[in-house]
């Protein structure tokens, strides 16, 4: 082979790479973790595509947070890897994964309780100049800092108005409800800029009005270009929501495909059997 066609086909192939990863910013690869000689997670494998919203569903134990929890960086795999964006994230802080663009939310929000909704939200940008207190006293660097905080001000009062949390901006986070605790906390990630978003149970005790308002926010997310990963028991809410669903059980994948493939699966109602969804 000549060093013309070998020189072709490397660029063929770097080309290749290049589309797949983006169109599946997140993959996944043979993650496995053990707590205790339990095995958590065994030999996990999946994408998510690009502009989806791709739901993660299993019994309880199924894996489905320890996953979560991997990709994210709050524990580190015994074997296996995380790709976004291209780049290998496998055991970097959970904060270093954010600021690539790969941000969750928890089951149980995590808001400062003893801040207003807009303190909370003020926090949430990322590469603040004001930070850095030598450009807050600084002569000449202190209009800088002020102008920012002006466009993020204007930028949180867009994304509260988004979430129809405006009304709250006062109220301290630890007042609110837990249906507006989730809407804040999708707030604050929005403010990260990411490029996809991971929800851990973004509807557990959220009364069916706030569920609609949530549904809802995603779903105009995602036509914005955002992608979604998300874990829920509510199996009817991602089969009627979710373009494709990844089923786990016993901490492995049992399959994935549409929701339709899904629902027709002996093995996913085998294993639904007796269980919670």
């Amino acid at each position: 082979m000549s060093e013309t066609t070998e020189q072709a086909d490397r660029t063929a192939a770097e080309a290749s790479n290049a589309d797949e990863r983006g169109r599946y910013p997140l993959q996944v690869r043979n993650l496995k973790k053990t707590f205790g000689g339990i095995t958590a997670v065994d030999d996990v494998s999946f994408e998510v595509e690009e502009g989806t919203l791709t739901g993660l569903i299993g019994p309880n134990g199924a894996g489905k947070s320890t996953t979560f929890n991997l990709i994210t960086g709050m524990n580190d795999p015994d074997a296996g890897a995380v790709r976004f964006n291209g780049e290998e994230i496998t055991r970097l802080a959970s904060h270093e994964i954010a600021d690539r663009g790969l941000v969750r939310t928890f089951q149980i929000a995590r808001e400062l309780e003893e801040m207003t909704v807009l303190e909370n939200m003020m926090l949430a940008p990322k590469n603040q100049r004001g930070e850095k207190l030598w450009r807050s006293v600084v002569p000449g660097l202190r209009d800088d800092v002020r102008r920012q905080e002006e466009e993020l001000l204007e930028r949180v009062w867009e994304v509260l108005d988004f979430f129809e949390i405006d009304h709250l901006a006062e109220e301290y986070a630890g007042n609110l409800s837990g249906g507006q605790r989730k809407l804040l906390e999708m707030a604050r990630a929005l403010l990260t800029d990411p490029d996809m978003l991971l929800l851990d149970e973004p509807f557990a005790g959220v009364n069916p009005s706030l569920e609609r308002r949530l549904l809802e926010h995603i779903h105009e997310l995602r036509e914005d270009g955002y992608t979604f990963l998300i874990v829920e028991h509510d199996m009817d809410l991602i089969m009627n929501n979710c373009e494709r669903v990844i089923v786990m059980h016993q901490g492995k994948i049992l399959m994935e495909g549409t929701p339709a493939e899904v629902k027709a699966s002996e093995d996913v109602i085998e294993a639904y059997l007796g269980g919670e969804v």
